[in-house]
């Protein structure tokens, strides 16, 4: 498999007291926090990828625009759609939407860029 466009990952959770503003202390109301709508969509566009890279090979988080635009409270279902819609080089740039029954709970875009695991890793212990 090769990096292109169009390849997509799901994930499907239920928010849990763990994953509120109040929880993880970004707000104080006992609906799903952004910070984890932000990692639900990473771990998506992980996914998305992972057959996809060369042995070796990893991605990592560079940019993200999001916009939150619905509350989801505990016990809702929500699916994180992540699709990979261009390939610039190193550069990967996906779109995510996060969805409940009846709306958009979230949309945006994640840049990652490719690179050698071990490589990235070396230069955390300069």
């Amino acid at each position: 498999m090769t990096l292109t466009p169009g390849l997509r990952a799901q994930l499907l959770i239920m928010v849990e007291r763990g994953d509120t503003a109040a929880k993880v202390g970004s707000g104080d109301v006992p609906v799903l926090a952004t910070p984890r709508v932000l990692a639900l969509a990473e771990q998506a566009t992980v996914q998305a990828v992972t057959g996809a890279l060369e042995p070796g090979q990893t991605s990592v988080g560079t940019k993200v625009v999001l916009e939150h635009l619905a509350a989801s409270p505990v016990g809702t279902h929500v699916e994180i759609t992540a699709e990979l819609t261009e390939v610039d080089g190193r550069r990967l740039v996906f779109t995510f939407t996060a969805r409940d029954r009846h709306t958009t709970v979230a949309a945006g875009t994640i840049e990652r860029v490719v690179v050698d695991r071990g490589r990235f890793l070396a230069k955390l212990h300069r």
